[in-house]
């Protein structure tokens, strides 16, 4: 590649960032929202709805149509009857959180990491972490949100479905524990999806099990979903389960290897362990496809900084391959890890087992 050729691509993603944080300043301010339920809009009109000042929204508004992140809807050289609005598309990727397009969420994450760049050099010249709680609400809010549809939509509705044994368990009705379940969307979907299925969530993240729970109830199965604030391998009474899951978390975890012990002793004998985790290659070659460069920027300012902010850790990062998830299974008194036919642009569904197949 040219100098300029390289040039050109890191002014892009110039570009490309600054698309992310206007993006995620709109979000917060509920600019996209506004759009879509009233636009067309001139900017006066967006910032009486929306509660802001005049001229900045003007400055947002013509940013992001310069960006093509919003429509002219009505041209005109005078910026107080310009009006502008939310094509399909755009309202579907920025606004529409029932869908897994919706992509607002992922502009959040990275607006909270760079927040804590001056936390994130520090423990790259020291060897120590920032931890998850450090990156604030927008950051937890933002990864559950991205998750959000596929939870819902996707895993009960054709995740779950393509495994046979496991679709008949649990339409027949089991328990189900769900470790690391953050904001809940995971056993929300897998409750929605078997009404006769009970789901217990366990994550230490305090405020994660209170949107959980508030999550559950606006759902309409908080009666049949619970959560706990808890480590589930303290909980005595954590047995018995015919499912036991663990949803894009382990590489998070400073120890790994007892996590997915606990969640085998949570399992009945001929009960089902679970995990979900990134889809990268097996090995490391070089240049890479976009998921697995997501993953490594994830794994850059969030995920190893969150694990290397424990002591003693195994720091995996972001990109665990699945050579290092069959290590820990097996640590962990696996014989094998199965991928599961399940395709997914993201995500790998492996299945843990307890004897080889």
């Amino acid at each position: 590649m040219s100098t300029d050729a390289f040039a050109d691509r890191i002014f892009a993603s110039v570009l490309g960032t600054m698309d992310c944080l206007t993006i995620a300043l709109g979000d917060r301010l509920g600019l996209y929202d506004v759009l879509a339920e009233h636009g067309p809009l001139v900017a006066s009109e967006l910032a009486r709805r929306a509660g802001i000042d005049e001229r900045y929204a003007r400055e947002w508004l013509e940013q992001q149509a310069v960006a093509g992140l919003v429509e002219i809807a009505r041209p005109s050289t005078d910026a107080a009857v310009r009006e502008y609005a939310l094509s399909e598309a755009q309202r579907e990727v920025l606004c529409d959180r029932s869908l897994e397009s919706y992509l607002t969420p992922l502009t959040q994450v990275l607006a909270a990491a760079g927040a804590q760049l001056p936390a994130l050099e520090e423990a790259y010249r020291t060897g120590g972490g920032v931890g998850w709680a450090a990156y604030g609400p927008h950051m937890r809010l933002g990864q559950a949100d991205a998750n959000r549809a596929l939870f819902l939509t996707s895993l009960p509705r054709s995740w779950l479905p393509a495994i046979p044994a496991l679709h008949e368990r649990l339409t027949e009705g089991t328990r189900v524990a769900d470790i690391g379940c953050g904001d809940g969307w995971s056993s929300i979907g897998i409750a929605s999806g078997y009404p006769r299925t009970t789901v217990e969530g366990f994550d230490l993240d305090a405020g994660s099990v209170a949107a959980a729970q508030e999550n559950a109830s606006a759902q309409g199965v908080a009666d049949r979903v619970t959560f706990r604030h808890a480590d589930a391998g303290t909980v005595e009474d954590a047995r018995g389960y015919g499912l036991v899951t663990a949803f894009e978390c382990v590489h998070d975890m400073p120890d790994p290897v007892s996590v997915l012990a606990t969640m085998r002793a949570m399992a009945d004998p001929d009960g089902w362990v679970l995990v979900v985790d990134e889809r990268v290659p097996d090995e490391f070659t070089g240049p890479g496809d976009p998921v697995e460069q997501l993953m490594y920027g994830y794994s850059v300012l969030v995920c190893l900084p969150d694990g290397m902010s424990h002591r003693p850790t195994r720091a995996t990062g972001t990109v665990m391959r699945p050579d290092v998830l069959r290590g820990y299974a097996r640590e962990a008194g696996f014989a094998d890890i199965e991928v599961l036919p399940i395709e997914n642009d993201v995500f790998r569904v492996y299945r843990l087992c307890t004897v080889t197949s």
